[in-house]
């Protein structure tokens, strides 16, 4: 019998989810010195590149470059790529146990958390995640309703996410035409009637989530009046020793006390605030405000309500205040955490133990927490704890480990699953589309764009 992870025999490894962590989990695989591996990696969605092509603002290009990095780990000997197949719908865990010596669950936190306050229902409150994959062109949410003829809007929220959806609904429309934006919310964008855009944070200034970078380019965004009231940083007490808070609060001194010029829009930063209720007859028109004090409490400072109100008109709220996983069929979630049980990268069932070949990397192992670069060292952590399994012996013990066996049960299940090929066909025609405009890419909207390219 040939030994696994040699040329006669590779590591078989199955990757669902083609999100950063997913590519960052496949490469430290195939730079395992000594280690032959086979990778397939298995995403729902036709498009590989998780976030960092449906998350991360169309304005943000560079950040996007991280792509060819993922491009060249997808032309190592032994990696497949198989799109529009679905993990619990088209392949079961079961499925993989048969193919595979380990299963790596990389499929992210994909759904936000909610407020849990009255009105969250009404119609022009919806999720900045969704809003976010609406202007990214995901295909899930072509038709997402999203009415930007109001002119005032509500983000709850002070991190990156919120940064982006108040950016995006006030950077000059004919800059957003130069990126790779999707057409339907360009469309939409250029008859907005938005004018002021308020962001609620629950924390103070110095516990805001978001980087001194993100509130210098809200400041230098023309013909935007970024307004922070100057009595909200003065009232912040000593943050030194922490050096983000100190960043922080130095970026938004040198934006404090803008006056809105003539015709500006305006992005407003609030503080020490949370929404109590959504209220409006069938749409959201205002929303209550209750004030919050700082108290310290098991070793962190909380937000507490007062007996402090306000009430301010919105059209449209934006709620950005975190994320949570989402149970993947035959695999055991933690409901609380938002997130797939596990210890160190190894999913563990619901006696303790860990069950054999199966792991997690990214988000849906340890929450939503950093930067796409963070996803880099913990898929190695994950990575680290498959070697050493393999080395003693628990790894999953496959019936069919060859390439052509997963083949041919893909071509039956899903007989129009996307190669990593069709995916460069569909790549190159989105690039072509854009070129003609200046555009990076004009990303399709729908399914059926994408596959009309394959002749499908």
């Amino acid at each position: 019998m040939s030994v696994v992870g040699t040329n006669e025999r590779p590591l078989r490894v199955a990757i669902v989810g083609a999100g950063p962590a997913g590519f960052y989990t496949a490469e430290h695989l195939q730079k395992r010195e000594g280690l032959t591996v086979a990778i397939d990696m298995f995403d729902r969605l036709a498009t590989p590149y998780g976030l960092v092509r449906l998350g991360v603002a169309p304005d943000h290009e560079k950040i996007k470059s991280v792509t060819k990095i993922y491009e060249r780990i997808a032309t190592h000997p032994g990696f497949r790529f198989f799109g529009c197949v679905e993990i619990g719908r088209d392949l079961t865990d079961a499925d993989l146990a048969d193919h595979y010596d380990a299963i790596v669950l990389t499929v992210g936190a994909p759904v936000d958390r909610r407020m849990g306050i009255p009105g969250e229902d009404l119609a022009g409150s919806i999720s900045a995640t969704d809003f976010v994959a609406w202007y990214n062109a995901h295909p899930d949410y072509r038709d997402l309703v999203v009415d930007l003829g109001v002119e005032d809007v509500v983000v709850v929220g002070n991190g990156n996410v919120a940064v982006d959806v108040a950016r995006i609904l006030t950077t000059d429309v004919e800059e957003l035409a130069l990126t790779d934006i999707a057409d339907h919310a360009l469309e939409l964008l250029r008859a907005s009637a938005v004018r002021t855009v308020t962001m609620l944070g629950r924390r103070g200034p110095a516990q805001a989530a978001f980087t001194p970078k993100e509130i210098r380019e809200l400041g230098e965004l023309a013909g935007v009046t970024l307004v922070v009231d100057q009595a909200d940083l003065d009232a912040v007490s000593e943050v030194s020793g922490d050096e983000h808070a100190e960043r922080v609060m130095k970026a938004l001194h040198g934006v404090a006390g803008r006056t809105p010029a003539p015709g500006d829009r305006v992005i407003r930063l609030r503080f020490l605030t949370s929404p109590t209720e959504l209220r409006g007859g069938h749409a959201v028109s205002e929303v209550a405000l209750v004030a919050n004090d700082l108290v310290e409490q098991d070793g962190s400072l909380r937000a507490q309500a007062t007996d402090r109100t306000d009430l301010i008109p919105a059209g449209l709220v934006l709620r950005a205040v975190g994320y949570r996983g989402a149970a993947v069929p035959g695999y055991p979630f933690d409901d609380r955490a938002g997130r797939i049980s596990n210890v160190e990268g190894r999913i563990i069932g619901d006696g303790g133990t860990a069950l054999a070949g199966r792991y997690v990397a990214g988000w849906i192992k340890r929450g939503p927490q950093g930067v796409i670069g963070t996803n880099k060292a913990d898929a190695g952590d994950t990575v680290s704890g498959i070697i050493d399994d393999l080395a003693s012996g628990r790894l999953l013990s496959p019936a069919h480990p060859t390439q052509d066996d997963v083949a041919a049960l893909v071509a039956e299940r899903v007989p129009g699953a996307v190669s990593w090929a069709d995916w460069q066909q569909i790549d190159q025609r989105e690039r072509e589309r854009g070129e003609p405009d200046g555009r990076p890419r004009r990303k399709f909207a729908s399914l059926d764009e994408m596959l009309a390219v394959l002749g499908r």
